[in-house]
């Protein structure tokens, strides 16, 4: 498939500078589905001071089809050089969203919301393969029995160093899940709206609103988040917007590598083949937060100038996703896309492939 989906990373700059687009701007536009990046220098990104300890990460690089040297920071140790496993823990925050009688009189809250099979929405994330092991197998080759974003990176690196690596791994563990984290939308921030993707009531609220209230959150609970610990904020049923609906999650940093606090915000959606439907967004951007963990790895695609390993999956049928049984439900997490997509050479990645599900077959626009 050839159709491109426009780069939402430069949408970050407009995110960090205007804070005048209204809920019900956002409303009136044309729903489209969307993902986005905010730089470390936004408003109220607090760089930590003196942290404790560093995110795990590493640095490399390859030359682009055009020569152009690319850099890149990724989550993990070396997987050209080093045979070992990285766990980082992760905090998960629940985010409890309250519409007024003003806005659509509903409140939405992962950790009490269900499925329509009754399983609750955070419940079900955690027992999602984002988290658990599956046995992932690509093109013949035993990527690992693991969760899938390790198996991604696995199978990004298989042919320069991993495949021959057992013990090299990305691993996420939950050490917490925080009391939900109330946020009360204003009818000038956001309101209830039928799913643009489906049928069911979803909240929407404008990004530049949401942003610092997450900031607001980080810096009140450096007992618990800390730059070696990823903060992750789930929402369910909810959409941000910026200029128009549906954004399914973003992931940014305060401060750049190697100190920076880096954190992650995704919604889920219970209804069946919508947008953000269960992992579906949260795999893009635990992915995306793995390939770019300070939203700065420069690369040269005509639809991306950074290295987003997600938003490329986006225009392809069920939004790039694919079908993933585990615990007796079908998950729908996201293809990535590998190095070889920006341009890295194509014995990079296990059977040259440019995405994990082979649903990617050329490298982006521009290269």
């Amino acid at each position: 498939m050839k159709a491109r989906f426009a780069s939402l990373a430069l949408l970050a700059t407009t995110v960090a500078a205007s804070l005048v687009v209204s809920a019900a701007a956002d409303a009136a536009q044309k729903a489209k589905p969307m993902f986005t990046t905010i730089p470390a220098n936004a408003p109220g990104h607090i760089a930590p001071i003196n942290p404790p300890a560093n995110l795990v990460q590493f640095s490399g690089g390859f030359t682009d089809l055009h020569g152009h040297a690319i850099s890149y920071v990724m989550v993990g140790t070396d997987p050209t050089s080093t045979n070992t496993t990285s766990t980082v823990n992760v905090v998960v925050i629940p985010i409890k969203m309250i519409f007024g009688a003003s806005n659509g009189n509903m409140t939405f809250n992962p950790k009490k919301d269900k499925y329509p099979d009754g399983v609750k929405v955070l419940t079900r994330m955690k027992a999602s393969p984002i988290f658990t092991n599956n046995q992932f197998t690509i093109a013949g080759n035993n990527i690992g029995n693991t969760q899938y974003i390790d198996a991604f990176q696995r199978a990004n690196f298989w042919n320069v160093g991993v495949s021959g690596e057992a013990n090299y791994h990305v691993l996420l563990n939950i050490v917490k899940v925080m009391k939900p984290f109330k946020i009360n939308v204003t009818s000038s921030q956001g309101k209830v709206i039928k799913n643009p993707f489906g049928t069911i009531n979803v909240g929407t609220m404008n990004i530049n609103s949401f942003d610092p209230l997450l900031n607001t959150y980080i810096t009140g609970h450096t007992a618990d988040i800390h730059p070696d610990v990823l903060p992750l904020f789930i929402t369910d049923n909810v959409y941000l917007t910026s200029g128009g609906c549906c954004i399914g999650g973003y992931h940014s940093t305060r401060g750049g590598p190697p100190t920076g606090q880096t954190y992650n915000y995704t919604t889920m959606v219970t209804e069946n083949g919508s947008f953000s439907e269960d992992i579906s967004a949260l795999s893009h951007e635990i992915g995306e937060w793995q390939d770019d963990p300070f939203t700065n790895n420069h690369v040269f695609c005509n639809d991306n100038s950074i290295l987003e390993v997600g938003d490329p999956e986006v225009p392809f049928a069920n939004f790039g996703t694919f079908t993933l049984a585990e615990g007796g439900f079908t998950f729908h997490p996201q293809d990535l896309v590998f190095l070889r997509y920006f341009g890295a050479p194509a014995g990079t990645s296990v059977n040259s492939q440019f995405s994990f599900e082979a649903f990617m077959t050329h490298t982006c626009p521009g290269q």
